[in-house]
């Protein structure tokens, strides 16, 4: 990787709409979120179509530049789509994880991926991902009732990685002493960081 990787990676949730008033205010949070000293950002937006998550992911990318952050792509793009927004990395969700037939970017540009199991770590690793996310640790208000790893489960896991790995699932800030004793890199989530 071409920079420091910082500890805490902020997920965003989805805009409350596609609506301009609404992609907007997406936007203020986001440079908020930034003027708070944050400097790894994941742009997670499913439901917008290509063109508009396309468009947001230019803005969000101008901001997380002007403020010196990395911007991570997941949402409806391709390796075609994250090249024309220069500088911008690709976090690969399960699905193109398990497409990815090799490293999808050249280096200096962030890979990274969602795992849940020790196969998606493999996987990872032949996909060349810089870093993954791993989850969910503990329980979240976004899947509740899902099993969790649960920490001895995550170090297990955390321990066979090729790769920085960020422990995801019921995490904040608070977290971070807690994951690096159990193997994590760093701490990610949407609720305890936007």
């Amino acid at each position: 990787m071409n920079a420091t990787l910082p500890r805490c990676c902020v997920i965003t949730p989805e805009p409350a709409s596609a609506s301009a008033a609404d992609c907007a205010a997406f936007l203020d949070r986001l440079s908020a979120v930034l003027a708070r000293g944050e400097t790894l950002v994941q742009l997670r937006v499913k439901s917008l179509d290509a063109t508009a998550f396309a468009s947001l992911a230019a803005a969000a990318l101008a901001r997380c530049d002007a403020a010196g952050a990395h911007l991570m792509l997941n949402g409806p793009i391709d390796a075609a789509g994250v090249m024309r927004l220069d500088g911008a990395g690709w976090h690969l969700d399960g699905t193109a994880l398990r497409a990815a037939a090799q490293r999808p970017l050249p280096a200096g540009r962030w890979v990274s991926a969602a795992c849940h199991t020790r196969d998606d770590l493999l996987l990872a690793a032949h996909a060349g991902a810089d870093f993954v996310t791993l989850s969910p640790v503990l329980p979240t208000l976004s899947h509740p009732g899902a099993p969790t790893l649960g920490w001895a489960q995550f170090e297990t896991l955390a321990a066979q990685a090729a790769m920085p790995v960020f422990a995801l699932g019921g995490m904040t800030r608070t977290h971070l002493d807690d994951a690096r004793r159990h193997g994590a890199y760093g701490v990610a989530g949407i609720r305890g960081f936007w």
